[in-house]
């Protein structure tokens, strides 16, 4: 297995061949699929958010078989995202994990409406997706970002990002064991549906 520098490099590799159009992990060989069919090394896990316009293998231009993705709305931290982190950092060594957010997320727009604008029709359902985001965006709408919307989005897009990280990072025992053991980064990153590119938020701990 890769280590987790690696893994990052080549995710950031894969994202700049996607942002300049020069994708090439778009066919897959017969003998490849085969390999594939009997086990899994996926490089990365990546906690992601649902939209249709982010999708983790095609943004960082990466094939069947090299991502472990987990995608929910608002890339939220709920027990079930928790077990599926918990498993393949677990099951396949996987040494990096990476909660990718994305500019005007609309779950962080819906909780945004819903504490500005409270409403009792919200399905029950929706609302554990707002209410898990809400935190994260609370204390942003007591600063003067109200009176900015634009700013108040991209801001809360972050918070959010950086609350998932630290759920996983401090919310089981078996991820801060391997984290502890460095055999575990937690990383989060946003990527930008205006240009294609994805930053991300924390650095590599030195060698």
């Amino acid at each position: 297995m890769i280590s987790a520098r690696e893994a990052l490099k080549r995710l950031q590799e894969g994202n700049q061949r996607f942002v300049s159009n020069e994708c090439h992990n778009l066919s897959l060989s017969d003998s490849q699929r085969a390999e594939l069919s009997k086990e899994q090394t996926p490089l990365a896990i990546i906690l992601g958010c649902s939209d249709s316009r982010v999708p983790a293998e095609i943004v960082f231009d990466q094939g069947l078989g090299d991502l472990f993705v987990i995608r929910v709305a608002g890339n939220i931290v709920a027990p079930s995202q928790i077990g599926s982190v918990e498993f393949a950092a677990s099951r396949f060594g996987t040494p990096l994990v990476v909660v990718l957010g994305h500019s005007q997320c609309g779950a962080i727009l819906a909780t945004l409406e819903a504490l500005q604008q409270p409403s009792e029709n919200q399905s029950r359902n929706v609302r554990s997706i707002v209410d898990r985001v809400r935190p994260s965006v609370e204390a942003l709408l007591a600063t003067d970002l109200k009176n900015d919307h634009q700013e108040l989005v991209r801001q809360s897009v972050r918070a959010n990002i950086r609350a998932s990280v630290s759920h996983l990072r401090h919310g089981s025992e078996l991820l801060e064991q391997l984290i502890d053991a460095d055999k575990l980064i937690v990383v989060g990153a946003e990527y930008s549906l205006e240009t294609g590119q994805v930053e991300f938020f924390d650095s590599m701990p030195e060698a």
